[in-house]
């Protein structure tokens, strides 16, 4: 670690958007492909279309994307978790609360 670059901080709501994020992801993009797969100008005379093409792409990057989102939002919420374990640890060795 550079002496110029700190750790970032997510809380537990931010960490819980960036699953959803990444849920949400996983739900719309597959039935849009669906409904790409079926268009009648995706194929021509059986052959694959720029169309097509153009819009696997465009599913594949955001699935990458919405999955290293939702990948990151279950990281930020277990490091939040860790977090706040070792304040209530740190808390109980000193005799104090964590809500002091």
């Amino acid at each position: 670690m550079s002496a110029h670059t700190f750790p970032v901080v997510l809380s537990r709501r931010w960490s819980a958007f960036l699953v959803a994020v990444g849920v949400w992801t996983w739900l719309i993009w597959p039935r849009f492909g669906v409904a790409i797969w079926k268009d009648e100008r995706s194929f021509d005379g059986g052959a694959p279309t720029s169309f097509l093409w153009v819009h696997a792409l465009l599913i594949v990057a955001s699935l990458a994307i919405g999955s290293t989102v939702g990948v990151l939002g279950v990281r930020g919420w277990r490091a939040a978790g860790r977090r706040t374990s070792m304040t209530e640890d740190s808390m109980a060795v000193r005799g104090g609360s964590p809500k002091n």
